[in-house]
């Protein structure tokens, strides 16, 4: 491929979630060319998601499909230019301006954002895809307000689960912790704060196989491991807390940690000379709207100065 035969951006932003879409927003109102290759399915989690009622300015909550459509005209009303397709494994090492080739058109950018985000691992289990959003949830945090009252399971053994369900005991009235081994993966600590809560329960060598309901989550279908005996357990919502994936595997060359999060070199700057990491690529902790959007905004301060050194 070659640099002179390819479109010339200032920054190209490869993600379109909060993260990439706040970048793209201050970039543009900076005159910055940017490009967004946002992907064939664009917008990240929040387009999987129903009420957001915690990211700011919006006191009656919205949508998360709706929130990510707001961001992404607003960046097109600065000036951002979107290819919605999937970027191929993209050598970024090989220095600027950086070529890629996306959807049969070849671009080429003076700096590069990763804003790619990180895809919670799921079950793969009937009534999962289908009531995403309608009482099966992969964030605490973010869905826990919406099961006051109610009787919730969280799947998992590990740190993330423990913490899950501690948070949603706040709001629910019972939780129940489904883990298939006999003995938690979760840290000794973590294991007795839960265990000393007196709303949640633990199911151990449980498999959970069947997600049932008709608008909204009622119960779950669950197989013991060591018996086979199999039981329905009434709830309201499912809680899946089996860890995330971060979307690095199409860039060689750039560092990430033993999980797979990209590794902040300075700020938001990686390891090679041009190109920066915003929002849940990075962030193994937080993992919210706003704190990725306050990563993408971070970014794009940091690109602007970056280029402006250049000059």
């Amino acid at each position: 491929m070659n640099a002179s035969m390819a479109e010339l951006f200032d920054v190209i932003i490869i993600g379109s979630g909060p993260a990439g879409l706040t970048a793209a927003i201050y970039l543009t109102r900076a005159c910055l060319k940017t490009l967004i290759i946002a992907g064939s399915k664009w917008g990240g989690q929040l387009q999987l998601t129903t009420e957001v009622e915690n990211f700011p300015g919006f006191p009656d909550g919205i949508q998360g499909p709706a929130l990510m459509h707001a961001m992404r005209k607003q960046a097109e009303k600065f000036g951002a230019v979107f290819l919605d397709d999937d970027i191929p494994p993209t050598d970024v090492t090989r220095g600027t301006p950086f070529t890629i080739t996306v959807g049969g058109k070849a671009v080429a950018g003076k700096t590069i954002l990763i804003a790619t985000g990180a895809d919670a691992k799921t079950l793969g289990i009937p009534g999962e895809k289908e009531l995403t959003g309608h009482g099966v949830s992969y964030c605490a945090t973010c869905d826990a307000a919406f099961f006051k009252n109610k009787h919730v399971a969280v799947v998992g053994g590990g740190d993330s689960a423990m913490e899950e369900a501690i948070f949603l005991a706040n709001f629910s009235s019972h939780v129940t912790i489904l883990y298939r081994g006999d003995t938690l993966r979760a840290s000794q600590i973590m294991q007795e704060r839960v265990k000393k809560n007196q709303k949640i329960s633990i199911q151990y060598n449980t498999d959970i196989t069947e997600i049932i309901g008709e608008q909204t989550v009622e119960k779950i279908k669950v197989i013991h491991a060591k018996t086979h005996e199999t039981s329905e357990i009434p709830v309201s919502g499912v809680f899946i807390a089996i860890g995330h994936t971060p979307n690095t595997k199409v860039f060689p060359g750039i560092d990430v940690n033993e999980r797979g999060y990209i590794l902040e070199k300075n700020s938001t700057s990686t390891n090679v000379e041009g190109v920066f990491v915003a929002g849940d690529v990075q962030d193994a902790r937080y993992r919210q709207a706003i704190t990725a959007a306050g990563f993408g905004c971070m970014a794009a301060l940091d690109i602007e100065r970056y280029l402006a050194e250049r000059q």
